[in-house]
């Protein structure tokens, strides 16, 4: 479950490791050959780490907020967030940016805490509709504000590296709510701002 600290025992590290055993000797390799014998830990070690957003709520990190801002009440924008995902259909690597942009209704947040939410969702299986989703879900609930607009710009190495094979390509999803939905000015000012649709 998504959010929650989960202790794995010996035994399941040692299934998770006889498993990429098998899937090397699956491929045509010998598990056992001096390049590959670590390579089981190595690769559990590295699963922790990729999938690490199941372990995390990102609702959490924007609980905090700040009310004494001098009054400011236009367009927050935090651009080119870095991120690394896994798509759920082949476990491949999505890299990516993501641009997250806010209105806020009488509060803001620090700047890092919208990419910690940006890595907490990328740190899952995903498909990247759904990742730029989650993102503005996130920041609309938790900090209520006039409007979220999320852009994420990424690489798919599912469609890169095998498959259709067309290295070069970028897709780019968006999501926008609130005043960035309903508003054409203010839609066109956020699209602006981020520079990239």
């Amino acid at each position: 479950m998504a959010g929650q600290q989960r202790t794995r025992t010996k035994e399941e590290r040692a299934r998770a490791q006889d498993a990429v055993r098998e899937l090397i000797r699956w491929i045509g390799d010998d598990p056992q050959r001096e390049g590959l014998s670590d390579t089981p830990r190595r690769v559990v070690d590295a699963y922790l780490e990729y999938f690490q957003g199941y372990e995390q709520c990102a609702e959490t990190y924007l609980e905090r907020t700040f009310e004494q801002v001098g009054g400011y009440d236009e367009i927050v924008l935090l651009k080119d967030i870095p991120f690394h995902s896994h798509c759920e259909h082949h476990m491949a690597p999505i890299i990516g940016k993501a641009h997250v942009a806010y209105l806020p209704r009488n509060r803001v947040v620090g700047i890092s805490k919208l990419a910690r939410v940006v890595n907490t969702y990328a740190r899952r299986l995903q498909v990247q509709e759904r990742l730029t989703a989650e993102i503005a879900d996130c920041i609309q609930k938790v900090l209520d504000p006039l409007g979220v607009a999320v852009v994420i710009e990424a690489s798919h190495a599912c469609m890169t590296a095998r498959g259709v094979k067309t290295p070069g390509v970028t897709m780019t999803t968006s999501r926008m709510m609130g005043i960035f939905r309903e508003d054409e000015k203010a839609r066109q000012e956020v699209i602006r701002l981020i520079g990239v649709i």
